[in-house]
């Protein structure tokens, strides 16, 4: 444990309570700042409900291969101390000196003992139910928790074990057969509870969200029936390393469905029998996910079919996922009510009776049924408040403010993922990003004070060893090895030249994996690692990692793709699989074979950061980044800062936005370490992480700025309508323009009896197939106010799909109680509007029950329309080398896990410039890019890349056909020696420069010609 002796008041560490993807986050990101971690989990590991999931939304990425390098990366952090099986007790203190007290129960299974072989399960003869698999299969009474466990420790279960539970307790010596069995002495049988008093600055609560137990609902049969699943048991039935390895069968006679059925909302959207009047935010889209990951393992022939009220895909690039389950995979979509279900006794297949729109009952049969249950605030929360002294919401979930989501009522505990509200796996990272922003902000001054230094073994020489290549072939559960025969993947790369050590894991990328990697290097004296699993893009990092923790070159690995580039795209010709599979690995092989150890630089960091953008994103951004103690730069291209928001008046929950603004303008242009340039742009960019240098046009002239990092927090603009007859009569307005005569004067709706709102105006159409996800908060929050203005007047809205998703929910259903009429239309049959004469205006609507045009009469007609990307993104992320998506926002270094980062290092994004968002997400997803922006800060030293390009002057001719082509402006040429020279600083390693060098003068280290060829030659061999 670290040393607490402090010559300062406040602590320099952190405690985290929850293991989940919140909880790792907000641990990794502290303690990559400076910060000593201490991460309690209540279950025997950590992972949380990520580590369960099949597939992730919209990107179908395996959620436990992205998963494990953060569980691994977690796990070996020497600032970071795990605590499992454990529980705070109390906690005493005050904002940056708290003490707390841990609780951690009995493992029964010495953690520094036990290697994870398993000899104890095996020889366990008690049964119980697998609470990982939901109940769907059977472990034992000794086990770990799922197979990439962190700690891969096993554990017994003391209620289930015939010794813990029968034999102790009198005196008897029953079993303990798993004792005999564990050749470590591992297990320990006298293990007890133990307490530890902990000294922390700040903590935050991670403890994420218990699933909604459908039983309740007796109308839907769970429990009863067993071809009722929900939603997460369907996660674990599509899953490689579920209860029956990732072949989708009925639990009920493990027969192959033809019919699956999703029923939306349950324990969601319901106030009436399970008190849970919010959406669960998420259901919508992995029911989405789990149609088309069901179609992708069965077949074209599955039928698959959503019953639901709304579809609510309101995340980015969510909207297309279900445009393509649709279009590509023919998911079914019903908008219904769904009564009950009831199975047949012989055939054990479930009908289900529903009404349509029109109120008309069906009936229909189904193989399988799937409950999407929502989130319910975890069982430990009432405590956890009781504990901590913060408030809960009349839901159970962390009472926070809008203007800062992540802090709760107590001053230095902070909460984030799904204790806040119920929210998706990127929304949960940018506010564990963002909680441990406000606890680095707290604790900036003890900073260091009780960080470990991390230390490697001295890198072993390998230069004139012949090859000694270690292959690791991985199963990934069934993901590889459901198709590639492994073994013989295995036994063929072994006979290979140069290759002393071939085996196949389970998964690869798992802790104990990990650490057997580095045993067999030094066992076998390795100087050369081959993984063949999935893709470097996520998990190559991991395995360098591992190489420098054995005292190897990291550059002296390689990869071969073995999943998405063969057991993933041949999942229906398994031996034409395994062949090809054999040949990436001896491909892979073979380049391995020519590698060499690359050296890299260490680098200086400027300690400034530039912030672009004077809007709450950048403003909220710069402020976090000065609390921390480094100098900003904050560049707004108008002459005032504030963005968008200058145009809001008040959030959907009622709060002052005008107030908020106006003291976070004041809060920023006074910091002395804020630096504000108005009418200002960024019209030149050279550098690299840690020592940018960009030029600024002020209104006096152009200057130069030195920094070592940048956030990008443009904002985003409002689209302005052609339709509706919008700018041909002063009637029609957007919904931001009444919003804003609605906050200043009530007078204007004194003549107005008829109100209509049109909803997805510019968005969710063929030019921009996004949802802008504020617009129907928009259309409440209006059509509330006007309700509170005057009872009297008539509000309609014209909707496509109500996505209220958390607690906004609440807002839309008090709307409808305060009588504002809701009247849904389709997509390609859009309101018709015309004007009666200068003061009204006709819309006609299809009726979506009367299936029949009516036409409304009103004075007012308001759209609530898309928002756009800002226009000048794609001229800024030219200069900083950053992507776009399709639909103009920026696109983010990986959408679940990396948020707020760019691929390009030292450059973060946050606010509208990532995607429409309100305005409390803004605010999370600007201090989250500012934690990420001080993990650059900190450091004294970068590392640079080490497979970078370089010039044999030999063979450079001087054509400078490669200064041109570089997009790093990493290669200027000498003049005085007429040869192209590399500016090993800036080069990425991205290779433009070797595949259009005529002579072959350029290449990349580690991507030599020789090696490609290589590669080449045992492909075709």
């Amino acid at each position: 444990m670290a040393d607490l002796r402090l010559t300062t008041e406040k602590v320099g560490s952190v405690l985290v309570v929850g293991g989940g993807i919140a909880g790792i986050q907000a641990a990794l990101d502290l303690a990559d700042t400076g910060f000593y971690v201490y991460l309690v989990e209540s279950s025997p590991a950590i992972g949380g409900t990520q580590a369960k999931l099949d597939k992730t939304f919209p990107t179908n990425d395996c959620s436990l291969c992205i998963l494990s390098p953060k569980l691994v990366e977690c796990g070996r952090h020497p600032n970071i101390e795990l605590f499992t099986l454990a529980q705070v007790e109390g906690i005493s203190g005050e904002p940056g000196n708290f003490t707390v007290t841990i609780r951690q129960n009995p493992r029964y299974v010495d953690l520094d003992k036990c290697v994870g072989c398993g000899d104890c399960a095996q020889a366990c003869p008690v049964k119980i139910p697998d609470p990982f698999n939901n109940g769907l299969s059977k472990k034992k009474a000794i086990s770990v928790k799922y197979e990439q466990a962190v700690p891969k420790v096993y554990n017994i279960d003391a209620e289930r074990c015939l010794y813990l539970s029968k034999g102790k307790p009198l005196g008897k010596d029953i079993c303990r057969k798993c004792e005999s069995a564990c050749t470590s002495k591992a297990i320990n049988f006298d293990d007890v509870p133990k307490e530890y008093n902990l000294k922390v600055g700040a903590v935050i609560l991670a403890p994420g969200f218990e699933e909604f137990d459908p039983s309740k609902l007796t109308n839907f049969g769970y429990g009863k029936y067993k071809n009722v699943v929900t939603s997460i048991e369907f996660e674990r039935i599509l899953s490689a390393s579920g209860p029956f390895k990732g072949k989708i069968v009925r639990p009920a006679d493990h027969k192959e469905p033809k019919k699956i059925a999703w029923i939306q909302c349950i324990g969601s959207r319901d106030t009436a029998q399970c008190a849970s009047g919010y959406c669960s935010s998420v259901c919508c889209t992995y029911a989405v996910k789990e149609a088309i990951i069901a179609k992708e393992h069965i077949g074209v022939d599955l039928e698959t079919t959503i019953f639901n009220m709304d579809i609510r895909t309101f995340g980015k690039d969510f909207e297309k996922y279900y445009i393509r389950s649709k279009e590509e995979y023919g998911v079914r979509y019903v908008i219904s009510r769904v009564f009950a279900l009831e199975e047949d006794p012989e055939t054990k297949n479930i009908k289900i009776r529903y009404s349509d729109l029109v109120g008309n009952v069906h009936y229909e049969e189904f193989d399988i049924v799937v409950l999407s249950i929502g989130m319910r605030p975890c069982a430990e929360s009432k405590n956890l408040a009781e504990k901590f002294q913060i408030d809960l919401n009349k839901y159970g979930f962390a009472e926070t403010s809008i203007f800062d989501p992540v802090k709760t009522s107590r001053e230095g505990i902070y909460v984030c993922g799904a204790f806040h509200s119920p929210l998706d796996i990127p929304s949960t990272v940018v506010q564990a990003s963002a909680t441990a922003a406000h606890a680095a902000s707290l604790l900036s001054e003890v900073r260091h004070t009780l960080e470990k230094q991390v230390t490697y073994p001295p890198e072993r020489n390998v230069l004139g060893e012949p090859p000694r290549i270690g292959v690791f072939v991985c199963h990934c559960g069934i993901n590889i090895g459901g198709v590639v025969d492994v073994p013989a993947v295995r036994d063929y790369v072994s006979t290979l030249p140069n290759v002393v050590y071939a085996d196949d894991l389970l998964y690869t990328c798992s802790q104990d994996a990990q650490e057997k990697i580095k045993e067999i290097i030094k066992e076998y004296n390795l100087n050369r690692v081959v993984v063949a699993s999935c893709t470097p893009r996520t998990h190559e990092s991991l395995f360098q990692q591992t190489l420098k923790e054995a005292g190897l070159n990291p550059y002296l690995f390689s990869m071969a793709n073995i999943r998405e580039q063969c057991s993933w795209v041949h999942m229906h010709e398994p031996e034409k699989a395994t062949e090809k599979a054999k040949d990436l690995v001896r491909a892979a092989i073979s380049a391995a074979a020519l590698k060499e150890p690359l050296s890299v630089l260490h680098l200086d960091v400027t300690k400034e950061a530039v912030v672009i953008g004077g809007g709450v994103a950048g403003m909220e951004a710069a402020l976090e980044i000065a609390k921390q103690g480094f100098p900003v730069h904050l560049i707004e291209k108008t002459d005032q800062l504030g963005g968008l928001a200058l145009k809001i008046n008040y959030t959907l929950e009622s709060k002052d936005v005008q107030n908020y603004l106006q003291e976070l303008i004041q809060k920023v242009e006074n910091n002395p370490l804020i630096t504000v340039y108005k009418n200002s742009s960024v019209i030149n960019v050279s550098g690299y992480v840690g020592n940018f240098l960009s030029e600024v046009k002020t209104s006096t002239g152009v200057i130069e700025i030195k920094h070592g990092i940048t956030v990008i927090a443009i904002g985003g603009e409002e689209y302005q309508p052609k339709e509706y007859l919008y700018g041909q009569s002063n009637l029609v307005l957007t919904g931001v323009e009444l919003e804003n005569i609605l906050a200043k004067s009530s007078e204007y709706l004194r003549k107005v009896k008829t109100i209509v709102m049109i909803q997805c105006v510019g968005s969710r159409n063929s030019e921009r197939p996004y949802c802008s996800r504020v617009c129907c908060g928009e259309a409440v929050k209006n059509a509330l106010k006007i309700k509170e203005i005057n009872p009297d007047i008539n509000v309609y809205v014209l909707y496509r799909d109500m996505r209220t998703y958390g607690f906004k929910e609440d807002y839309y259903q008090e709307a409808r109680s305060k009588g504002v009429i809701f009247i849904r239309y389709e997509e390609g049959n859009e309101p018709k509007v015309r004007l009666i004469d200068e003061n009204n205006l006709l819309v006609t609507v299809q009726d979506h029950i009367l299936q029949k045009d009516i036409n409304i009469e009103a004075q007012l007609l308001a759209l609530n329309t898309a928002t756009l990307p800002n226009s000048n993104a794609r001229e800024l992320a030219q200069l900083y080398k950053v992507p776009v998506n399709d639909d103009g926002f920026y696109l983010e270094a990986h959408m679940k896990l990396r948020p707020v980062d760019f691929a390009t290092e030292g450059v973060f994004l946050c606010g509208l410039a990532h995607s429409p968002k309100f305005i409390d997400e803004t605010i999370a997803q600007a201090k989250a890019a500012a934690q990420r922006a001080t993990g650059v800060l900190v450091q004294d030293k970068l590392t640079s890349e080490g497979a970078i390009s370089y010039v044999d002057p030999d063979y450079c001719v001087g054509c400078k056909i490669c200064v041109g082509l570089c997009p790093y402006k990493a290669i200027s040429f000498n003049e005085n020696k007429k040869v192209a020279e590399i500016t090993d600083v800036l080069c990425k390693g991205c290779g433009v420069c070797a595949s259009a060098c005529p002579t072959g003068a350029c290449s990349i280290k580690n991507f030599k010609s020789e090696q490609i060829f290589a590669e080449i030659a045992a492909i075709l061999a």
